[in-house]
This record gives C-alpha cells, structure tokens and sequence, in this order.
C-alpha cells in the first residue's frame, strides 16, 4: 500500500493519525519530517495537493513563528516556504499522502477520508476519545 505520513513522533495528533493507518491494517511509510524534511518541491506538491495555502500548511503553536515576523500578510509563498524548510518545525503535520488523496490530518480522523481500508476494530485516541466502534465504524 503506497501510503506516507510526514510523522512528529512527539506531536499527539501525528500519533492519533498513524494509529488510524496502522488500524486499518496498512503500514505506511513514515517520515520523521523534523529530521528528513521534504524538498522545496515535494513541499510545494503536498500543500497544493491537500488544496492549502501556503501559509494555511504553516504551524504557529510552539514554534518560531512569531519571532521570524511570518504573520506579515504581505510575505510571499516562496518567503513562507523559505522559513519552513529552514525550520521544518514550522511545517504543519501530519500531512498524509495516499492514492486517494492528500490531507493535512488535523484532527486525525480527517486521514479515515482517503484511506483505502477501513478500519479493523475499535480506536480511542489517546486522550480516550473514542473514533471507531468494535465494528470499524466512525463513532458519532
């Protein structure tokens, strides 16, 4: 199954969303973006493939986004861009990529719309909240 997660092992929500591939029996591959960030190029592909912005793939919590001044409006993609790969922490995540689709998976449960499985049993995420039944139905 031809399927990438641009994975922060330390981010929950990247964690949620690989446990939802992983729950659908698929193991993906998996790129810690923090310490093999994507090109210029496939950075530039994910975003326009997920149908965002520049700036709405940029990650402002826990960054340095507001130290770099990247909350002027009138910077340009290719200036946003810069900063994210100097700063690969500034790259939103997790960003997924399968043949059906390309999400910036935020919530998590946004992966279950391109995955090619469904799921083989019940998931919580981590904070309990439950996302599929016994079933591998999505939870109301």
């Amino acid at each position: 199954m031809d399927i990438t997660i641009y994975h922060n092992p330390s981010c929950g929500t990247s964690r949620n969303t690989l446990a939802l591939i992983r729950n659908a029996g698929i193991e993906p591959m998996v790129i810690e973006y923090l310490k093999a960030p994507p090109t210029r190029a496939v950075l530039q592909d994910i975003i326009s493939r997920a149908g965002l912005t520049v700036r709405e793939a940029i990650r402002q919590k826990g960054t340095p986004y507001g130290e770099l001044g990247l909350e002027d409006s009138t910077l340009t993609d290719d200036q946003l861009l810069d900063a994210m790969l100097k700063h690969p922490i500034l790259i939103n995540r997790p960003f997924v990529i399968t043949p059906w689709g390309v999400r910036l998976s935020r919530p998590s449960e946004v992966v279950l719309d391109i995955l090619p499985l469904p799921q083989k049993g019940p998931f919580y995420k981590e904070d309990g909240e439950p996302l599929i039944d016994a079933e591998g139905n999505r939870v109301a």
